[in-house]
């Protein structure tokens, strides 16, 4: 308690010292403040260094004196901090598993309840957020380390949905709209398309699809992730279907519907045909994403890495990424969850500077916060109107279209994006409501008013609208009916011990090396041998016993969604 109290009273201190260097100084003087290095280590970070430009980085030196250190977690980190001691000062963990368990458990993260650090220093995140600190708590017999992302208000509801795919509009009707029934339509499709634009107006190849292998995890993020098109979601090793409640291992035979080999196979098809990306292996998420935005690839089933192509000159040239759907499609959206999501917000236990990490947290969990981390700085980019309501200015539209839209604010000028917040996780749900909203807006400008009602709509996406009667993607695919909502739930995996934990991290390493072999595979019967010696090195390696032991935690998760909807069984 001494001393917490005595490091109280030191940034008390140099607030105060803080505040007499530039009381005196005019607007924009904050350059002369003793500047606080923060190391965040973010599983989640597309970017490794020290934030030192950038819009974000002029607001965390004007409203905090913080300059942040970002620490991705590329192979080893994690491992490598943990034994060096200091994972950092703001350590936000990719799911709460085991990595998040273990830094736990060992004595790396800063109880919140410590010294009312949280209610001190937290206030906004202590009287909004309960049912996800409560969460937080259970998994800690009471201790309390910190929250998930994507909070919401209320349990009623779902997020907007992310899983569609999306294709090139205008060459999909040059085509003449073929019908699409199943995944497997697609690859037909995107080989006209390339026959039509093999080359982008700047001269470069085109592809069907391109990706990445950043966020590979447990299994291939793009092969994983396909089969929530089909209601499956990622779940250890193998799928969850959220429409059935079961879950479904990764090693499940094509003929007896099993989504992650069946993905695999589609990516390897389109491969043949000349149409995945051949750095897709090798290249970071931002060579991806300009790829997308140059016009490069044709198809994602993300909205968010398709959409960076909708640029104004696009669209303004009948150019546009719209979703359309297979007719088989059952598409996964995630409930809205008061427990918060399994990306965890903490704070190192041997931080210098756990106050101000605190409020740092706390400001980004404020509706001012969620604001500024999504569209950036208020009054350039986004405000309320004289009712209450929300709107972007003309320069925060713009950089929703784009992220290389220039901007400038304080003394920094550049892309919106390059300048943006780098350790990239959410406090409350974009499609939360913002407790501040007179009109109880979300915090998603997709649904505000202003949005839709002053909005220039280009022929191209108009001709979208007209042909499936819907304004906005997501009136397309509830309007179809055939969509999944993956319950919000509080559940969260059990933790295994240090045997299980390797055999894990061997089963893990052969199906990423396996999966990227089988994709880039030059015929169907070397991807058939290639996921045979997969399947054959997992079983050696201990699947068998790791996926009994995932098939409980399906059961546990089905209880939790149970639980959830008021159901006993």
């Amino acid at each position: 308690m001494k001393k917490r109290l005595a490091t109280i009273l030191l940034v008390l201190i140099m607030a105060v010292s803080a505040f007499a260097l530039t009381a005196c100084n005019t607007p924009g003087g904050s350059d002369e403040r003793e500047i606080v290095q923060l190391v965040v280590f973010s599983q989640l970070a597309n970017f490794s260094g020290t934030m030192s430009t950038g819009w974000a980085a002029e607001i965390l030196r004007d409203k905090f004196g913080v300059e942040l250190l970002i620490i991705s977690d590329i192979d080893g980190t994690f491992q490598t901090r943990m034994q060096d001691g200091f994972l950092g000062d703001l350590i936000i963990f990719g799911d709460n598993g085991r990595h998040y368990m273990n830094a736990a458990n060992s004595g790396f993260l800063f109880d919140w309840d410590e010294d009312d650090l949280l209610r001190d220093f937290g206030p906004f995140i202590y009287e909004h957020m309960q049912m996800a600190l409560q969460t937080n708590r259970n998994l800690h017999d009471g201790r309390l380390f910190g929250f998930g992302h994507n909070v919401a208000t209320a349990a009623e509801d779902h997020e907007d949905f992310f899983y569609y795919p999306y294709l090139r509009w205008d060459l999909y009707q040059q085509l003449g709209m073929p019908p699409i029934y199943t995944l497997e339509c697609f690859i037909d499709i995107l080989y006209a398309m390339r026959e039509l634009e093999p080359y982008t107006p700047d001269g470069l190849r085109t592809f069907g699809v391109s990706f990445f292998p950043d966020w590979d995890g447990d299994m291939v993020m793009m092969v994983k992730s396909t089969p929530a098109l089909y209601g499956y979601d990622e779940f250890g090793l193998g799928l969850y279907c959220t429409l059935t409640q079961t879950y479904q291992p990764i090693f499940t035979p094509i003929e007896e519907g099993g989504m992650y080999l069946r993905a695999l196979r589609f990516y390897n098809q389109l491969f043949q045909r000349g149409l995945v990306d051949p750095d897709s292996m090798t290249q970071t998420f931002n060579d991806m994403i300009e790829k997308y935005t140059r016009g490069q690839a044709f198809w994602n089933i993300f909205s968010w890495m398709a959409s960076p192509f909708n640029t104004e000159e696009n669209m303004a040239a009948g150019r546009a990424m719209m979703p359309v759907a297979a007719a088989d499609q059952r598409n996964i959206v995630y409930g809205l969850n008061v427990f918060g999501g399994n990306r965890i917000w903490t704070i190192g236990s041997n931080s210098a500077h756990p106050e101000l990490v605190m409020e740092i947290i706390n400001w980004f969990a404020t509706p001012e916060g969620v604001l500024t981390y999504l569209y950036g700085p208020q009054g350039l980019m986004w405000d309320y109107d004289e009712n209450g309501y929300l709107f972007l200015t003309e320069l925060g539209a713009a950089a929703e279209q784009d992220n290389n839209t220039e901007i400038t604010f304080g003394d920094w000028t550049g892309s919106f994006g390059d300048g943006s917040f780098e350790h990239n996780n959410t406090t409350w749900s974009s499609d939360a409501i913002n407790l501040e909203s007179p009109v109880g807006e979300t915090f998603n400008h997709n649904t505000w008013r202003n949005t839709l009602e002053n909005q220039y709509v280009h022929p191209i996406e108009q001709s979208w609208r007209d042909h499936f009667n819907a304004v906005r993607a997501d009136d397309y695919l509830i309007a179809r009916g055939k969509y999944s909502v993956s319950i919000g739930t509080d559940f969260a995996e059990d933790i295994l011990d240090a045997r299980m934990q390797f055999m894990w991290d061997q089963v893990t390493m052969t199906i990423r090396n396996r999966s990227w072999e089988a994709i880039y595979a030059s015929s169907d019967e070397e991807f058939d041998r290639i996921v045979a010696l997969m399947i054959q090195e997992a079983y050696d390696f201990g699947y068998e016993e790791l996926r009994e032991w995932n098939a409980y935690q399906g059961e546990r998760r089905r209880a939790a969604e149970d639980a959830a909807r008021g159901i006993t069984r």
